[in-house]
Parts: C-alpha cells; sequence; structure tokens
C-alpha cells in the first residue's frame, strides 16, 4: 500500500504562522519597554512619608519651582509661576519673591510687584561677587501671544530691597531652558532639558528616554554648547569651589558630574550618581552637599498637573558627592504630596530646610532636628 506523501505547508499558512510569531514577540518586547518605563517612573513604589523635624507652610507664591538661599543676607529668593493658569491660556503675572529668613512674620515680599504677564519664571541663580555684588539670574517662558520670545535669560542686580532689571539675553539655542547657574556677574549655565520643543518628538524624547538635551554656557562669546547628547537634564549647580557642575537627570533617575574649568567653562564628563529618582533642581549649601527637590513618581507629576486634587509625592534627596567615587545619597523628607505635591526644589541653610512645589501655592519653611 502506497504512502501518501505529506504535502509541504502552503505559502500562505507559513506567512501566517511567521506573522504571528512576530505579533507575539513585539507584544512581548513591547510589554518589556513598558514595564520597564513604569518601573523607572515609579509607578511600582510605595510611599512612607518620613522627615526628622517640622514644617509649616508660608502663603503667598503659588508655583515657587525654584528657590536659592542667600547665606550672607539671610534670604532667599523665589521665583514663581502660576503654571495651570499659562497652560489653560489665563496667563497672570510671575513674580520674584524674597524671603527673609530672620522673621517670623512679613519676610515675604514681591520685588517684582509690577510685572506683566512676560514674566514667567523658571529657574533662578544668585551671584555673590568678591566685592559683594549679587546678581540674580532667571530663567523666564513669557507668556504667549505677545510676540515675546518663548524663552529669555533675565539678568537682574539685587540693589538693597529691590531688583533692577540689567539685560535680557535670547538664542535659538534656547530650547527648553529649564536652569541655571551664574559663575560670575556675565557668566553662566543653562540646561535645554530636550533637544526639541514641545510636540510629538519631544514626546517621544522623554518616554523613550532618547538622549540629544544640551548643556549651554554664557560668556562673553555668547551662548555654546558646553554639554551634548544628555538624558533630560534638569536641575544644575556648581561645587563651592567651582570646578564641579552637577547636573540632574531626570529620566535617568541621577546626578550628572563634570568637571569644569573655570578658565575656559568647558566640561568634561566625571562620573554619575544614581539616586534612583527623578531628581529636579540642585543646591548646594555650605558644606558642598547637594539638595535635591525630586518626584518618586514621575507619572503621577503630569496627573497632579491636569487635576490638582490628585497629589504627587515631594521627595528631597540629599547628596554628598566624593571626587573619589564614594558619594552618599539619602532621602531627607518624603510626602504623599501634602501639604505641598511635586516638591521641586530644596535649600538648606544650618537647620533649615525650604521646600518649593511646580505648582501648589505656598512653600515649606522646615527646622530639621539637631544633626540631621
Amino acid at each position: 500500500m502506497d504512502a501518501t506523501p505529506t504535502a509541504p505547508p502552503a505559502p500562505r499558512r507559513r506567512w501566517l504562522r511567521f506573522t504571528l510569531i512576530g505579533l507575539m514577540l513585539c507584544i512581548v518586547v513591547l510589554g518589556v519597554v513598558v514595564l520597564r518605563m513604569l518601573w523607572r517612573a515609579g509607578a511600582f513604589r510605595s510611599i512612607e512619608p518620613h522627615f526628622a523635624g517640622t514644617c509649616r507652610v508660608v502663603e503667598g507664591p503659588v508655583g515657587a519651582e525654584d528657590l536659592t538661599i542667600d547665606a550672607d543676607a539671610n534670604r532667599a529668593y523665589l521665583s514663581a509661576t502660576d503654571r495651570r493658569a499659562l497652560v489653560a491660556g489665563r496667563p497672570v503675572p510671575g513674580a520674584i519673591w524674597a524671603y527673609a529668613l530672620d522673621r517670623a512674620e512679613g519676610g515675604l515680599v514681591n520685588l517684582t510687584p509690577d510685572a506683566t504677564t512676560y514674566l514667567q519664571p523658571h529657574g533662578v541663580s544668585l551671584w555673590v561677587g568678591p566685592d559683594g555684588r549679587r546678581t540674580l539670574f532667571v530663567v523666564n517662558h513669557p507668556a504667549p501671544g505677545h510676540g515675546w520670545p518663548d524663552h529669555t535669560i533675565e539678568i537682574y542686580d539685587v540693589d538693597g530691597e529691590r531688583l533692577v532689571h540689567r539685560a535680557t539675553l535670547t538664542d535659538p539655542r534656547l530650547v527648553m531652558p529649564n536652569d541655571l547657574v551664574a559663575v560670575d556677574t556675565d557668566r553662566f549655565y543653562v540646561t535645554n532639558t530636550h533637544a526639541n520643543p514641545p510636540g510629538i518628538a519631544q514626546t517621544v524624547e522623554t518616554y523613550l528616554q532618547r538622549r540629544g538635551a544640551q548643556i549651554l554656557s554664557y560668556g562673553p562669546g555668547g551662548f555654546r554648547t558646553a554639554a551634548a547628547d544628555l538624558l533630560f537634564p534638569n536641575g544644575i549647580n556648581v561645587s563651592r569651589d567651582g570646578r564641579m557642575l552637577y547636573a540632574a537627570s531626570v529620566t535617568g533617575l541621577s546626578v550628572l558630574v563634570f568637571d569644569r574649568d573655570p578658565r575656559t567653562d568647558a566640561l568634561s564628563k566625571r562620573d554619575e550618581i544614581p539616586i534612583g529618582t527623578g531628581g529636579d533642581n540642585i543646591e548646594v549649601d555650605a558644606d558642598g552637599d547637594l539638595w535635591i527637590g525630586s518626584h518618586p513618581k514621575l507619572l503621577t507629576v503630569q496627573r497632579h498637573f491636569n487635576d490638582p486634587t490628585v497629589p504627587a509625592p515631594s521627595q528631597v534627596m540629599r547628596v554628598r558627592p566624593d571626587r573619589e567615587g564614594d558619594e552618599r545619597v539619602e532621602e531627607v523628607y518624603l510626602s504623599d504630596g501634602t501639604p505641598i505635591s511635586a516638591a521641586s526644589v530644596a535649600a538648606r541653610l544650618g537647620n533649615r530646610l525650604l521646600i518649593g512645589p511646580i505648582l501648589s501655592p505656598g512653600f515649606l519653611d522646615c527646622e530639621m532636628e539637631a544633626g540631621t
């Protein structure tokens, strides 16, 4: 009896099999990518609030996203913008505030009471010269619809209790400026968080963690690229001696460390310190430690932006850098989003700790326990 030979699979069946296998592989890969993104964004992290000290809310500024302390003058400067009003197309004037640390009441003063909607300040940095001259540098995003530039750097001379506007700088290379650090009366570095302006390309850059962002330097020759091909650089600052520069990589969950040439402002990457959270602004205290307002749940920050009833955790990290690579990273403050959500900056003076938020009204004035 003759055996009937088995017919080879039809081309259509073979094509369907390979298509199904390819589709399953794509689903698996996509699932791994999504899970990795969610994990790095802190979606599965539990929040256990803690702080060794007490805090009170100082009412006044809305969206005090950045602040810095002038230790000699015992005051802080705060940069505040109502970002929800700006995005909703109902901008209100932003403001630069001064906060006297030695006054129990009445220590908060709006230094720009006559500002228009042109002033929508973001990152802020103070330079104190050897002669005591003080200069305040501010990243600004003027309200749209008036023909103003999308982004500017505003420079103010501090004259006692008032600010004297000295200069406005703008440049096409200011794509997404966020924070800056002054290194002289007319020199600074500024971060571009993204290589692309707001839109689909920037969204892809953020969620797929594409590199390409930059740190720019500004000096007598204008703006130039100081560091390139970076992943979401946000807050920026320099060491006490000015020889190292720090930048927080938000989606990189790290702090980038660069050697800096004070003469040329050239940067060369030295190290990357993992901090396990989305670092925002960086302040450096008298001991050289970094204080970083951070976002342990990055995706919740966007939900909080869209709906103010959804709180976003607030976190403060302290990093003690070491030139030999023996850094110490600790979480000093963590809340579930009350009394302020999405803290973006923290600055320390002695046992005082000021914490500012991206969107919430007011900011925190905290007293840390001795020895913290």
